[in-house]
């Protein structure tokens, strides 16, 4: 039982060292991120997704937009104000349905194709790790999908921990506000 406990503390600080390294990708551009993105997949050391979310999710829609949104009569909607930081490609929000603090770095984009996130969560002095795929299509190449296994592997997330999300024609939408 002491083993597991202390690999356990070992791969979380050994995530949390590596998250802290992960930089935005440097030539970032906040104009050609706008616009419709599929979340593809998505990656996690957070424990409710290793337990149960993981199996509920879908593929899902996200349009980044410059302080307006858009009403299109989606369901179910979130909604992010993301302040940008003195670093480009880093942001930083509050999610006050979490209750968390959200430090999300863009660290690798074409622009016309794909784009993986990287958003460090903290609440109540934990932290934890989410990596997001987006893309501007909903199919996603072999090459795409192992880049970005890898990063996520790079930044302390289990490899049972990545999911690759199912196309079923249902999306939630997500919307976020960056603010120049």
């Amino acid at each position: 039982m002491t083993t597991v406990v202390l690999k356990t503390v070992c791969v979380l600080l050994c995530a949390v060292f590596i998250s802290a390294q992960v930089m935005p990708m440097p030539d970032f551009n906040l104009e050609k991120m706008g616009g419709k993105w599929y979340l593809v997949c998505f990656a996690s050391n957070a424990e409710r997704f290793v337990t149960h979310l993981r199996a509920d999710m879908k593929m899902a829609t996200a349009e980044m937009v410059k302080l307006a949104l858009l009403s299109d009569g989606s369901c179910f909607r979130m909604h992010h104000l993301a302040k940008k930081t003195e670093i480009p490609g880093r942001f930083v929000f509050d999610n006050e349905l979490w209750g968390n603090t959200n430090d999300m770095r863009v660290v690798d984009a074409k622009f016309d194709e794909y784009a993986i996130v990287h958003t460090i969560k903290i609440k109540g002095g934990k932290s934890e790790i989410l990596n997001k795929l987006h893309t501007r299509t909903r199919k996603i190449a072999d090459d795409l999908k192992e880049k970005f296994k890898q990063f996520s592997l790079d930044t302390g997330i289990l490899e049972d921990n990545i999911a690759i999300l199912p196309m079923n024609g249902i999306f939630y939408q997500s919307s976020w506000s960056l603010i120049k």
